[in-house]
């Protein structure tokens, strides 16, 4: 971290707090009755080329002359205030302790968009609160919410996203966005930006990794929940992801300015993510130096630089050198710096009065109002995924709640401190009085086989290092073990009640929970073939970067120490059980009338951003204990908490996420009947581990989410359960309204998720197994009936025509498809839409390769650094286009370092040989050249089939 001298933040703190004096000149940027656009050109003009500049951080200093006040960029605000970096404290985050609202899936999880928006409206007052105490630190534009797509359950910032599917993602990161914002017509409550753009879902090397895109699922799948927020004003802008797309970095790509602004016809301020700038040269290496990277991030449309925390010299020195080498304009400057102007013009700041939303105190934070809706929004989120009939609990006398999430809530990377804790356990006790409790946990030692000491912790302090101390177990050497998801677990122990952590040299015991960046206190014992065991610390990354020793085990040096070692020097340890808690909880639970017990992960344990997850199961030390409680009472429910799918067998099983400080009294609200859950699950469960690579993004191919999977998942997309039923009768589909009568056939109140699928039948194009059109939640009475309807436009139903780059509506025939869950169609209808015939497709003219109909082998490129996409194949490697129709001289554009060929073959790719074009050495990836040859001209299915190391850009078959 940059340290900041004092001197410098002693001034910029006081220019901050003194800079609206000058605000008694009355420059028409300051008159809240003009129109923002000519506030913001008048502002411009007034700027100097270097105060322009400075704007382009994300940490903005203060222009005294002008009135203009210090702001910063970028208060986290997911599901609910969250945190921010502290100017005077070297850029450290400081933790709001503010309403903790669910986490973001567990939001969409309600399906509930008009709820969402009154979710999003606090957290923007909550903003607003904070920024009323410290104007310095909370910044009023949010970077929130997510919309990047859940792809793949294993991606470590699954918690972040709302769901796999566009549509339900882009009405609830509207109605969160709208919340955010405010509902006056001209100012923003918070500015929210939407994140991360584009195609970001896998965190193993985030910034290396390029996301294979094919255009079709680009403009049907990656894009439209970020166009459907953008296009609706329900975001400010877009954030940048780190990864590449097709080979070119996100923070340079050209669709963030000719692609997302085209969504909306209003100033967007799009910004970098933490770093990202920096990536392109440091990490990437995409750009030889600073000014020519710094200079493509502004040419791609990216307004605001993220970096070098609160100093924006660098920057300013990289765009200056950018300027006096012809790379930019202070035209671009400019284009950019309006962005800035028009987000703050629009929050307040320029107003003498603030503007409307000024008035906000603190005295919304975590108000009695705010736990209220997020008792509710915890409860309306909740998701039965199965009842053997145990719940609704009926006023049970005795309760047994066990389990490690039974007495204990966890705030998440994205979540503010939790104001006070409801856990589970307090919920059930406000029900039930005589309740009895326990974590669930085997207390260990761990032995060392070879000196028969055991691992002892030595005090707390971050010198005191863990040693082979004890020759008999003491409660300095006994560890209550937390087997959490995915093989990865914790150590806690008990003489000081703190966790085993890995300082990447050393263990010690200094840390009370597993929190921060690094997250040290985590480790898995691999257990061997002799019955001894091998523990393997699993803490994020910094040995592995710092110290390139990949996979580092436990081990005891020759003079007795611990620390870090390759598998190969790790020692053997034996695993005793001091204390079965599963025993004990099993125990607990044959005593009671109903048992309950709370399982999951911890949000800051195997799986959070920077880590993927390498599969879905639980713990085999919770599988144990959910299997010994049942096997003591039949009377079990099992609570899972977690922020993504996990492999649970369970007869009776409610899923929450960590649903903030209200989780036990909702958790209390659902198992009791005060609510009847109608949570739905927002992304599907699967049934196994057996995934595809979590880099591969050709969901067509690859059977990943609802869309294109067709094996059975454990539980699919929209799936959840609740105490009433529900019958549907006399779907219709006239003109462009769909409807149905859904009855509450049931005995109790309940809310029901009505949700409208279609399947086009028919097309020239690979189409999903079915694609959610519309959703709504309705409460019904028992006995009552209501008639939902949706609109279902014809436009709704456009496929993305890529042998001609642009939407079409085919002719064709859809099935209509309404039910309470992806795999839980209750009634269908067919619809006939009159549309276009797909031509044959006419090769004759110049094809972009990128527009092929099958690929097998190659990797999607960059054609230039400043856009184009092309198609890069090794041998063997090939793409097709069908039904095409095709002439006899054949041009193309290649590039390609050494030369090599492409084998144009009919039918397949092992087809008949039609030609070869021979493909010279052009001197480089980007530098393009022609390459020609002839053939029979025809029809029918292409193949283009490489030879050897090339790119092609573009084809042309004339006649």
């Amino acid at each position: 971290m940059r340290k900041i001298p004092l001197l410098a933040v002693l001034t910029l703190a006081a220019s901050a707090l003194a800079a609206p004096a000058a605000q008694a000149a009355d420059h028409p940027f300051q008159n809240p009755r003009l129109p923002v656009e000519r506030r913001v050109e008048d502002l411009l003009g007034r700027l100097t080329l270097q105060e322009k500049l400075s704007l382009l951080h994300q940490s903005q200093p203060a222009i005294p002359r002008l009135g203009i006040a210090y702001h910063k960029n970028g208060t986290e605000a997911l599901h609910g205030v969250a945190w921010s970096n502290h100017l005077n404290d070297n850029w450290n985050q400081k933790f709001a302790s503010g309403t903790v609202f669910p986490q973001a899936v567990g939001l969409a999880s309600t399906w509930d968009p008009e709820l969402i928006k009154k979710v999003g409206s606090a957290v923007g007052d909550e903003v607003r609160g904070y920024n009323a105490v410290d104007p310095i630190l909370w910044g009023l534009q949010v970077w929130s919410p997510v919309v990047d797509l859940l792809r793949d359950p294993r991606a470590g910032r699954n918690e972040e996203g709302y769901s796999e599917d566009p549509h339900l993602t882009g009405a609830i990161s509207t109605a969160y966005g709208k919340g955010l914002q405010g509902d006056d017509p001209s100012y923003l409550k918070t500015a929210p930006v939407l994140k991360h753009y584009l195609a970001y879902n896998n965190e193993v090397d985030r910034s290396l990794t390029s996301s294979n895109l094919t255009p079709k699922l680009k403009h049907e799948y990656y894009e439209p929940a970020f166009r459907a927020a953008i296009s609706a004003d329900a975001a400010t802008g877009v954030m940048a992801s780190y990864n590449l797309v097709n080979g070119r970095p996100n923070h340079v790509n050209p669709d963030l300015d000719a692609e997302v602004r085209s969504w909306t016809g209003k100033r967007l301020y799009n910004v970098s993510d933490a770093w990202g700038p920096h990536a392109l040269t440091d990490l990437e290496r995409y750009y030889d130096n600073k000014p020519e990277a710094f200079a493509a991030v502004l040419k791609a449309g990216l307004d605001s630089y993220t970096i070098d925390n609160s100093d924006g010299g660098p920057m300013t020195q990289h765009l200056t050198a950018a300027l006096d080498r012809g790379l930019i304009t202070e035209a671009d400057v400019d284009e950019a710096v309006r962005g800035a102007l028009t987000i703050r013009t629009r929050l307040g700041h320029f107003d003498p009065d603030g503007g409307p939303y000024k008035k906000i105190t603190k005295d919304v934070i975590n108000s009695p109002a705010h736990q209220r809706l997020n008792r509710e929004t915890a409860g309306k989120a909740a998701v039965l995924l199965r009842n053997s009939g145990v719940l609704p609990l009926a006023g049970p006398r005795s309760a047994a709640v066990v389990g490690p999430l039974a007495g204990k809530l966890y705030r998440d990377w994205y979540s503010g401190q939790l104001p006070y804790q409801v856990t589970p356990l307090d919920g059930i006790k406000e029900r039930v009085s005589d309740v009895t409790t326990g974590q669930g946990l085997e207390r260990i030692a761990l032995k060392h086989l070879d000196s028969g000491k055991y691992l002892t912790a030595t005090g707390t302090g971050p010198d005191d290092n863990a040693a082979l101390l004890d020759t008999a177990p003491t409660a300095a050497s006994q560890w209550d073990l937390t087997d959490w998801t995915g093989g990865v677990s914790t150590l806690r122990n008990a003489g000081n009640g703190r966790l085993l952590g890995g300082d990447w040299r050393s263990l010690d015991t200094d840390d009370a929970d597993p929190d921060g960046w690094y997250v040290s206190q985590q480790f898995a014992l691999e257990r061997q073939p002799d019955g001894s065991h091998l523990i393997r610390y699993a803490g994020y990354e910094a040995v592995e970067s710092w110290f390139a020793l990949p996979d580092p085990y436990v081990s005891v040096a020759a003079d007795g120490t611990l620390g870090l070692a390759p598998k190969a020097q790790a020692s053997r340890f034996g695993k005793e059980i001091v204390v079965d808690g599963v025993a004990a909880a099993a125990a607990q639970a044959a005593r009671a009338e109903v048992a309950v017990v709370v399982v999951g992960s911890h949000p800051f344990v195997a799986g959070r951003e920077f880590h993927d997850r390498d599969d879905l199961q639980l713990g085999a030390g919770q599988r144990r204990l959910i299997e010994a409680v049942r096997k003591a009472n039949p009377r079990t429910v099992v609570v899972l908490e977690t922020g993504y799918p996990v492999i649970v067998d369970a007869p009776t099983l409610l899923w929450t996420t960590h649903a903030g400080a209200e989780t036990g009294h909702a958790v209390a609200d659902v198992l009791f009947g005060d609510v009847n859950p109608a949570g739905r699950l927002t992304q599907t469960w699967p049934g196994t581990d057996a995934l595809p690579s979590i880099l591969d993004y050709d969901l067509a191919r690859t059977g990943m989410t609802y869309l294109y999977g067709r094996t059975k998942p454990l539980y699919a997309f929209g799936h959840g359960l609740s105490y009433t039923s529900f019958g549907y009768q006399g779907l219709t589909v006239r003109g462009e309204t769909v409807s149905v009568k859904v009855t509450n056939t049931g005995r109790v109140r309940g809310d029901e998720v009505v949700q409208l699928y279609t399947h086009q039948r028919d097309s020239r194009f690979q189409q999903p197994v079915k694609q959610l059109r519309g959703f709504q939640r309705v409460t019904l009475n028992p006995g009552e009936s209501r008639t939902v309807t949706f609109t279902l436009k014809k436009s709704d139903l456009a496929v993305w025509d890529h042998t001609r780059g642009r939407w079409a509506v085919e002719n064709a025939t859809h099935d209509v498809l309404l039910g309470s869950a992806s795999d839980r169609i209750r009634l269908s209808t067919t619809l006939r839409v009159s549309g276009e015939t797909i031509p044959v497709r006419d090769l004759t003219r110049t094809t972009r390769a990128m527009d092929f109909d099958g690929y097998s082998g190659v990797q999607f490129a960059d054609e230039t650094k400043a856009g184009g996409e092309v198609v890069a194949g090794t041998a063997g490697g090939w793409i097709s286009f069908t039904d095409a129709s095709y002439g006899s001289r054949l041009t193309a554009g290649v590039s390609s370092v050494s030369g090599g060929a492409v084998e144009v073959r009919a039918g397949s790719p092992t087809g008949a040989l039609l030609t070869t074009l021979q493909v010279p050495a052009t001197g480089g990836i980007y530098q393009w050249g022609t390459a020609g040859a002839t053939l029979k001209a025809g029809k029918g299915d292409l193949y283009l089939v490489f030879k050897g190391d090339l790119r092609i850009r573009d084809f042309a078959l004339a006649r």
